[in-house]
């Protein structure tokens, strides 16, 4: 009988902010029966969020050259308009672009609190003349938010960077 080797991994993805470049947002997944985090956990003076999916769509295997991160903050009552915002989007999204990963989730902690993770692949999607973006939502969503999207892109870690220059330096 074989080995499951994809048993117990853990995925984590840290990202970077556009706005403050010393923001950053860590995104990690554990195993779903009670394991725990192989990663360090976030510095105690850090925010987590338990994030509830709301619409979730993967592609195996994964082939993404960019993976985005947007958070939005919904004003006082408006979150369940916000995510169907949200939800409409990303359902038209996954047939029109047909991304590698996209997730849609709220915050248990703090409902207001929205997030989209999307993995694409950018040579296919500007093929397709339509670039992946929210761009087109934002008019709608924009009245039901406390401010202005947050939005993040993929920052490797040093060390992960670092090891993959030095294997491959002219790897696409």
């Amino acid at each position: 009988m074989g080995v499951d080797e994809t048993a117990g991994r853990h995925v984590r993805s840290r990202f970077r902010s556009l706005s403050d470049p010393g923001a950053v947002a860590l995104y990690s997944m554990r195993d779903g029966s009670g394991g725990h985090d192989v990663f360090d956990p976030p510095p105690p003076s850090a925010e987590s969020h338990t994030l509830a999916v709301v619409r979730e769509f993967r592609r195996v295997p994964l082939d993404a050259s960019t993976l985005r991160l947007m958070l939005f903050e919904a004003g006082e009552g408006c979150a369940a308009r916000v995510i169907g915002i949200l939800a409409h989007w990303a359902e038209r999204a996954v047939s029109a672009y047909q991304p590698a990963y996209l997730l849609l989730a709220h915050s248990l902690e703090q409902p207001r609190i929205s997030v989209l993770l999307a993995a694409v692949h950018e040579g296919r999607a500007l093929a397709w003349a339509r670039p992946f973006s929210v761009e087109s939502i934002l008019p709608d969503v924009r009245p039901w938010l406390e401010e202005e999207p947050e939005r993040y892109v993929y920052w490797p870690e040093e060390r992960r960077a670092r090891r993959v220059r030095l294997l491959a330096p002219d790897a696409v």
